[in-house]
């Protein structure tokens, strides 16, 4: 196995928050996480062409090449013949690699002269393992092999493997479509060559092109030697040699085509079908919405570039910026989006600056469960507002609290300093059975956990006065001016109460309730700057598209409240689809007076078409600044 390995070098030129895309305990990324596509191609019969380039694109539409159209992976290093074309990628079904192959030819040295195949896996889409595959080697009765071309992947879900497929041709018989499993690191292929398709007219076929859609696979691939246009094969079961051939070519052209590939737009249900007009030098893009009937859309389409045989992905924007940081920003590309900041569906951040490790955490709600049903908590953090690692699960419910099996919501936490060491107070909202919240207290001794319960709730009762909300929602707040801790809760009513000096337990003579107005929904934040006090709030119901942050000022941590006259920090923006904003935090860079909020909003693009948007939500950051007075201004939400 060869290895590829490019440095990438990142410099740090503003706080733009990168996505993670790990996401224990659920699988893969979400779609709504997908903001930009790859394209990967070579662009022609040069030995200097015949090479793997990138383009990228922000809607599928306009395409800019990557390292000014010249080659990302070096052809000479992972081919046997100096040359790589037809490259198609694939991603993992876990969302967390990316699998490659390519022709192993130049075409210099004629059509029936290349017998290998390439196979590729990278994590970053810019490092790569590669490994030739030399089918007439590695396989016996391969010696009137004549050519192995246009490999392509695609999982079957049957047996759980990734199956990769390509055309072959033997002697003077025909180009036949085989397959064979690749192994588990794809690095080889497991087994016997076999044929995959069997074309009821028995001619040749190449450029097979596969996507699964409603439960169909569908194939694409070109009439070699006999037309050369683009037909479709449909089945349920990629190896059960049960194809339906459909009538008639799709490609909406009478020029000589090759090199077909579908991909999804993303959030739609819109696919592109792209194909190589060889004869004339250019590339034709259709659109369907059942991969039956096609319309051009040419006139939609722009690239910067000439591509040959490639194929489409959508990409996260970690992926993106990545694929940036390495190769340079084109300089017609759009702005990329700042948020959210984290991949996945999570809600309620808390945000901290830990003096131990020197980095940023983010403690989340983990969202997307019917009925708010998250059982576990996780962690994420940045030593540059920039870069987000998935730290894992910190806390599980169901397996370490006694008290509680779900409802894992709203956390926050402090970091005091015990002696020489660290120790780390995780409050959170938990409930047993569906029944009755509660908030609990757990301890760690580092940012990202271990958390260990203290085995019973903290809060449980409602204070005096009370009648309705729920017991959710805590906030820990540590008064800069005399050091004492407070901790803050309530959902329909907002109480505030000292700590003792344990943090685990509360002075129950200096609770006090506390709620402002009939604005206060949830989600009480507290934090401090030049002598004030800022108490945060959430209005409305979290589904909501007017979900939205308040807030007021006290000259103590349990005073009174002063509410201005526009206290809105942050609400809806509808001119950008963005909506539910609220649930938040407050981060203050250490030793300068630069703010940002992290909060959360209805995923976009379609949350909240959903049926209960507050259950798909997703975590945002953005700069938090104030008036000369003090005041807040308020926040415009960015995409």
């Amino acid at each position: 196995m060869k290895i590829v390995r490019f440095i990438l070098f990142v410099t740090f030129l503003s706080v733009i928050p990168h996505m993670i895309f790990s996401q224990e305990y659920r699988t893969g990324i979400e779609e709504k996480d997908y903001v930009a596509y790859l394209f990967t191609y070579f662009t022609g019969n040069q030995v200097e062409e015949e090479a793997i380039h990138y383009a990228i694109s922000a809607d599928g539409y306009n395409y800019f090449s990557l390292n000014n159209n010249k080659p990302v992976v070096d052809s000479k290093i992972i081919s046997s013949t100096g040359g790589v074309r037809d490259p198609h990628l694939l991603r993992s079904e876990d969302g967390k690699s990316f699998y490659m192959v390519v022709t192993d030819m130049t075409s210099s040295e004629g059509w029936d002269s290349n017998r290998a195949m390439i196979l590729m896996k990278s994590d970053d889409l810019i490092n790569w393992t590669s490994s030739i595959i030399n089918i007439q080697k590695k396989y016996s009765g391969q010696d009137d092999l004549k050519r192995v071309w246009a490999p392509q992947t695609v999982y079957d879900p049957e047996v759980g493997k990734y199956m990769v497929y390509w055309s072959m041709k033997h002697g003077e018989g025909e180009d036949v479509i085989y397959y064979a499993y690749a192994n588990n690191d794809f690095s080889d292929l497991v087994g016997e060559p076999k044929q995959l398709f069997f074309p009821s007219n028995g001619k040749s076929c190449i450029d097979a092109d596969i996507v699964l859609k409603g439960g169909v696979f569908y194939m694409f691939y070109k009439t070699e030697g006999h037309g050369n246009g683009i037909k479709l094969a449909t089945t349920t079961s990629l190896t059960s040699g049960r194809w339906t051939e459909h009538e008639g070519y799709k490609q909406q052209t009478s020029d000589a085509v090759e090199g077909s590939s579908v991909f999804r737009m993303i959030n739609t249900d819109t696919y592109i079908l792209m194909y190589d007009v060889y004869m004339k030098g250019k590339y034709q893009f259709c659109e369907s919405t059942d991969l039956e009937s096609f319309k051009v859309i040419d006139h939609e389409i722009s690239m910067d570039f000439h591509p040959r045989h490639g194929s489409v992905i959508p990409i996260t924007k970690k992926e993106l910026e990545s694929l940036i940081d390495k190769w340079g920003k084109p300089e017609s590309y759009p702005l990329i989006p700042n948020n959210p900041v984290l991949a996945g569906y999570y809600a309620d951040p808390d945000v901290l600056y830990s003096n131990k490790t020197q980095k940023y955490y983010i403690y989340p709600t983990s969202d997307g469960f019917d009925g708010w049903g998250g059982y576990y908590f996780k962690t994420f953090s940045s030593d540059n507002l920039k870069d987000w690692k998935d730290e894992g699960v910190i806390l599980n419910l169901k397996n370490n609290v006694s008290w509680a099996n779900g409802n894992a919501w709203a956390p926050c936490i402090i970091e005091k300093k015990v002696g020489n060491d660290y120790k780390y107070y995780y409050y959170f909202s938990g409930g047993k059975d569906g029944g009755s919240k509660k908030i609990g207290i757990a301890v760690a001794d580092d940012p990202s956990g271990p958390f260990l319960d203290s085995g019973s709730p903290l809060i449980d009762f409602k204070p005096k006065g009370v009648d309705g909300g729920q017991e959710i929602d805590p906030d820990v707040f540590c008064d800069p001016k005399t050091g004492k801790n407070y901790i803050y809760w309530g959902n329909g009513y907002m109480a505030g109460a000292e700590l003792n000096a344990d943090m685990i337990s509360l002075k129950k003579k200096t609770i006090k309730v506390m709620t402002p107005d009939n604005t206060f929904r949830e989600a009480v934040y507290v934090f401090y700057r030049k002598g004030l006090y800022y108490f945060l709030w959430s209005e409305d119901d979290t589904g909501s598209a007017n979900y939205k942050v308040r807030y007021a000022t006290a000259k103590s941590p349990l005073g009174q409240l002063t509410i201005p006259s526009d206290n809105i920090v942050i609400m809806k923006d509808d001119s950008k689809a963005i909506f539910g904003t609220g649930h938040n935090s407050v981060l203050q860079i250490p030793g300068k007076d630069e703010w940002y909020i992290v909060y959360h909003r209805i995923s976009r693009p379609d949350g909240i078409e959903k049926v209960y948007p507050g259950t798909s939500r997703e975590v945002c950051m953005d700069r938090l600044e104030f008036e000369k007075d003090g005041s807040i201004r308020r926040v415009i939400p960015s995409l």
